[in-house]
């Protein structure tokens, strides 16, 4: 299965025309506020020694701090150009980074291959995925953790629209990030209430803690603070 023409062109557009600097892009906070929070939701189920993956990796900011916390972990993303920011801004290789289509199973399965049973964080990427491909991208993350792995899939939950359009709302308009966005015919879509655990269930993961969080935004507020969305995070992996 591949992504449809008008995604991938979307996405690639945006990433060939980046900088690649953190922070850039919207949703690019700094992994203190993101993966180094987040992580602590994974620990007490993840065995240590596994390597992790990073999917939807974009710039490779929060792959770079995942990277302090496990021994091998692996960025990817669909975009080349986003896998060549990452390189970049990762000289000293302290995680490796390649280019995968989520949607596409026997991706997931070579990539499988070589790493064994893997560790998953995936931030933000099924609202993102046209909905006729989030099964497709489940499967892929049950592929990926095997028997021993565990996923950590975050998304935004229906409530993040109204605090993007107070954003956007705001003195002056959106942002020039939020309009990089629209120019880019980037679309965030909705995650349904259940549709997350479903998908994982759906994909022979069993959902092993779930709760509500916040996904912090790389833009503040007039009153200098973050913009948070409204989340929920799930753990999930195959029963021993």
């Amino acid at each position: 299965m591949t992504v449809s023409d008008r995604y991938r062109q979307a996405w690639d557009g945006f990433w060939e025309q980046s900088t690649g600097e953190p922070g850039e892009p919207f949703w690019d906070a700094d992994a203190s506020l993101t993966a180094e929070r987040d992580i602590a939701l994974l620990a007490p189920h993840a065995d240590p020694a596994l390597p992790l993956a990073d999917l939807g990796c974009g710039n490779g900011t929060q792959t770079r701090h995942l990277a302090t916390r496990f021994a091998v972990v692996v960025g990817v993303d669909l975009c080349a150009a986003a896998i060549a920011h990452a390189r970049r801004a990762d000289p000293a290789g302290t995680a490796t980074y390649e280019q995968l289509n989520l949607a596409d199973a026997a991706q997931a399965h070579a990539l499988h291959d070589r790493l064994g049973d893997t560790h998953v964080y995936m931030r933000a990427v099924l609202h993102q995925s046209d909905p006729e491909d989030r099964p497709a991208v489940a499967a892929c993350v049950a592929t990926l953790v095997g028997d021993r792995g565990r996923a950590l899939v975050l998304e935004p939950t229906g409530e993040a629209k109204a605090v993007l359009q107070a954003h956007a709302e705001q003195a002056g308009g959106p942002s020039a990030k939020l309009r990089r966005v629209k120019e880019h015919d980037l679309r965030p879509g909705e995650v349904a209430d259940g549709e997350v655990a479903g998908l994982l269930r759906g994909a022979g993961l069993h959902v092993l803690g779930e709760g509500e969080t916040a996904l912090a935004m790389s833009e503040n507020r007039a009153d200098g603070t973050p913009v948070m969305l409204p989340a929920r995070w799930f753990v999930a992996g195959r029963l021993a």
